[in-house]
């Protein structure tokens, strides 16, 4: 049957310094913390509020366009599960959902059965990422794990390093870290530098996310300098949120992160990605956000190693879009589920 999308897009493709050791060419190696370029950060909050009520009204896909976003978004999702019920069958269950995230019979409506349409890695606790390794053996899906003291951040140093170790050795290929909130809100910009140095370190070839916690940082100008120190320490991605505070991934924050990114990389030459986090349940959510990093940074950042959505409901509701792009009709969610 032909394609009723477009395959094209769906395819899956002067202060205070610290030296650092080079790493990886596909990956930021970081820079020396430039305390200067930290203290002349300014945020325009009501200029970034604005642009960022207009990304979901200045354009809009629609009919097969829109098919085929939402299939590429799928391919940018970390399918999560991070709760306190969380069991060894609930997470074999997830890792069988993110190897084939869209029912058959949609696909074959769609004209994709050829396309690689996977989520772009699977992201649960420590206790759960041999489980998780295992069920997705021969997929080339990575297993993400939280960490260090996930959400609060709040444990022992040397408790959290060991923590990384622990799920790198395990299998994790990336490890999702959260900082400490105080040294963004004291300012306390070294000591966030070498956390998250510290932290890069320990993950070794796994890559490593850096959740902010945005919500828990008080003003975006606290945002854009957490992110820039992150992203000179060796971030391979920053985060906005652990989706464990009240307020999560909103596009103002999101808007604000990804110009430091554009910033870092006119400055360094180095790329670094985007994971927004919390609060993206619905299909329109998640366009929203693409067509937010498109206009931005370019769409380069469509893709899974420069941009993630972290969710867990998000995906059902993708699934049931495509199903009303064949139908015409909206299914009930139980006919989509996630594991």
């Amino acid at each position: 049957m032909a394609s009723t999308v477009p395959n094209k897009l769906v395819a899956v493709p002067a202060g205070g310094t610290r030296d650092i050791e080079p790493a990886h060419e596909d990956r930021n190696p970081g820079t020396r913390l430039d305390l200067d370029w930290v203290a002349d950060v300014r945020v325009n909050r009501s200029a970034v509020e604005r642009r960022a009520g207009t990304v979901g009204t200045r354009r809009t896909v629609k009919k097969e366009w829109q098919a085929a976003w939402l299939l590429r978004a799928i391919t940018l999702m970390d399918l999560t599960t991070l709760s306190g019920d969380d069991t060894a069958g609930t997470v074999r269950r997830l890792c069988a959902k993110a190897r084939q995230p869209v029912r058959d019979d949609i696909l074959r409506g769609l004209g994709a059965t050829e396309l690689p349409i996977r989520t772009a890695a699977v992201c649960v606790y420590h206790r759960f990422v041999e489980v998780a390794v295992d069920a997705l053996k021969g997929s080339g899906i990575p297993v993400a794990a939280v960490s260090t003291g996930f959400p609060a951040g709040l444990s022992p140093f040397r408790q959290r390093v060991e923590e990384i170790h622990a799920s790198v050795d395990a299998g994790a290929e990336e490890i999702d870290i959260v900082i400490t909130r105080e040294h963004v809100l004291t300012a306390q910009w070294d000591a966030l530098y070498d956390e998250v140095r510290a932290f890069r370190e320990a993950c070794g070839p796994a890559h490593l996310k850096t959740i902010l916690a945005t919500g828990e940082l008080a003003t975006l100008r606290n945002v854009a300098r957490a992110s820039l120190v992150c992203m000179m320490a060796g971030a391979d991605f920053i985060k906005t949120s652990t989706g464990k505070e009240s307020r999560n991934a909103e596009l103002p924050v999101g808007l604000t992160m990804a110009r430091c990114i554009r910033e870092y990389r006119e400055r360094t030459g180095h790329d670094v990605g985007l994971k927004p986090a919390g609060g993206i349940r619905t299909a329109k959510d998640s366009l929203t956000w693409m067509l937010m990093m498109k206009e931005e940074l370019g769409t380069e950042w469509l893709q899974p190693h420069l941009f993630r959505f972290g969710a867990s409901s998000l995906l059902g509701d993708i699934e049931r879009q495509l199903e009303h792009h064949l139908t015409g009709r909206y299914s009930a969610q139980h006919r989509h589920p996630m594991a």
